[in-house]
């Protein structure tokens, strides 16, 4: 069993999307997701957090009490917890000695990471995640795994009793392999792409909170046979998929990538660790972002997903939005959620189960496609047939006359032509210039991204 326990401050705008008790239920999902029973709950407002304890010594000692009663020894803390607040915590809850534990929301996403981390990039990606966490945390964390004698306890999966005798050194040369380690990994990501781009078909990239239906939407248009589970993060490693839709006569195929479900307060160390998972989100020609309208928190939920979409430098790419779901919510609920429509223009409400609003969704990736389209304004010599015919069958053609030393076209191609054309284009530039795709590659750049918009609590209790 598990004890959580959320401090709300008085004036939190960061976080002020998600009400407190939208958030606590998400920590029980997630408790449940990581195999533990939740037993308890306990929340206090407060103008400023402890520096000690985070919350304040009078409810330390209500939640020892009630856990005392309860007879559990787990408690968990939805903000971040510094490790000098995790070590004063455990001190006043009974001691590591007794087997009592806190831990904070970071180390329960980590744990659920490393429990679903099938694939060599995710256990990677993963473990990296984890020592990172760690490092910090180094004699704390190596005492809980010295009092297990073997056992595995939420937020201390991974690296295991081996490590016991590695010192902070060892720990930091690990870190530094992985990190090599990752970057071969987005090398051949990176080659993945480039194979896909010869294939000349758009990507279209799946996006959402966790548990949306992400992977549900992937199977309903790809009948990819992918993990669709009721949980959160049941999909960690990116799979594409080639789709043929009806409706779509710009491109009749196209690929479709599900990556990494988002959710609030997404801990910094992850969304450096994933960036080669990441990346392909960036790489894509068009967004789509699924939506679970059955949750009450979906408003939040969109919020938080473009918070990290606005960070990935992604957030001006052309996005479709699903409303997903819809089979599980009222007539009433689904007209009272029409307001969304001209906000939103490119939306759909959809039903990956029942198969509702699929024709719709196609008809909207269409027009996604069509407005990704990179115009073009270029002289193509008559060697270059080839590029020419892949004008005609994959570009929008506005324009065309046949000259003395080629054809001039004017037309919309997908970005990866644009690229081919740019060498022989008219005026020495388009009117969308290709080439200023901006894309993150350092890690310490990722990092300073994650930390920008995901501040942790450390940031006002440190001294």
């Amino acid at each position: 069993g598990g004890w959580w326990v959320e401090e709300e401050r008085v004036e939190d705008v960061h976080e002020a999307r998600f009400s407190m008790k939208e958030s606590m239920d998400e920590l029980g999902q997630l408790a449940k997701t990581a195999g533990l029973e939740v037993v308890g709950m306990a929340a206090q407002r407060l103008d400023a957090p402890n520096p000690a304890t985070l919350v304040g010594s009078g409810k330390v000692k209500e939640i020892r009490a009630e856990m005392e009663m309860l007879g559990v020894k787990t408690c968990i803390f939805d903000e971040e917890l510094t490790p000098a607040q995790q070590r004063t915590l455990e001190r006043e809850f009974g001691g590591i000695e007794e087997g009592f534990k806190v831990l904070d929301r970071t180390a329960l996403i980590l744990d659920i990471f490393s429990q679903h981390a099938a694939s060599r990039e995710g256990r990677l990606q993963t473990e990296l995640a984890l020592y990172r966490y760690r490092l910090p945390r180094l004699t704390r964390m190596w005492t809980h795994l010295e009092r297990q004698s073997g056992g595995v306890g939420v937020g201390l999966r991974g690296p295991g009793e081996t490590q016991l005798e590695m010192d902070r050194r060892m720990i930091e040369a690990r870190i530094s392999k992985l990190r090599e380690e990752i970057e071969d990994v987005r090398v051949h990501r990176s080659r993945q792409r480039n194979a896909r781009r010869k294939m000349q078909l758009p990507v279209v990239a799946l996006v959402g909170y966790t548990n949306a239906g992400k992977s549900s939407l992937l199977n309903a248009l790809t009948e990819a046979d992918v993990l669709a589970e009721n949980m959160l993060f049941a999909t960690l490693d990116p799979t594409t998929r080639r789709a043929s839709l009806p409706g779509l006569k710009i491109s009749p195929e196209i690929l479709i990538t599900d990556t990494v479900g988002f959710i609030s307060k997404l801990p910094t160390q992850l969304i450096a660790a994933f960036r080669a998972t990441l990346e392909e989100v960036q790489e894509a020609d068009v967004l789509l972002h699924v939506v679970d309208v059955s949750n009450p928190s979906f408003s939040a939920q969109m919020n938080a997903v473009k918070t990290v979409l606005d960070d990935l430098g992604v957030s001006k790419k052309k996005i479709v939005t699903a409303f997903n779901k819809i089979d599980l919510i009222s007539e009433d609920e689904l007209e009272n959620m029409r307001f969304y429509s001209p906000v939103l223009p490119d939306s759909v409400y959809i039903s990956t189960r029942t198969g509702s609003g699929i024709a719709a969704l196609a008809a909207h990736l269409e027009d996604a496609i069509r407005d990704s389209l990179v115009s073009v304004d270029a002289v193509i010599p008559f060697a270059e047939g080839a590029l020419l015919s892949a004008i005609y069958d994959k570009g929008v053609l506005d324009f065309e006359e046949h000259l003395p030393g080629g054809t001039r076209i004017s037309a919309l191609v997908p970005f990866y032509l644009a690229k081919q054309v740019q060498r022989f284009r008219r005026g020495g530039g388009t009117d969308s210039d290709p080439s200023q795709n901006p894309e993150i590659d350092e890690e310490d750049q990722w990092r300073m991204l994650a930390k920008k918009k995901h501040r942790t609590r450390q940031d006002h209790t440190d001294p």
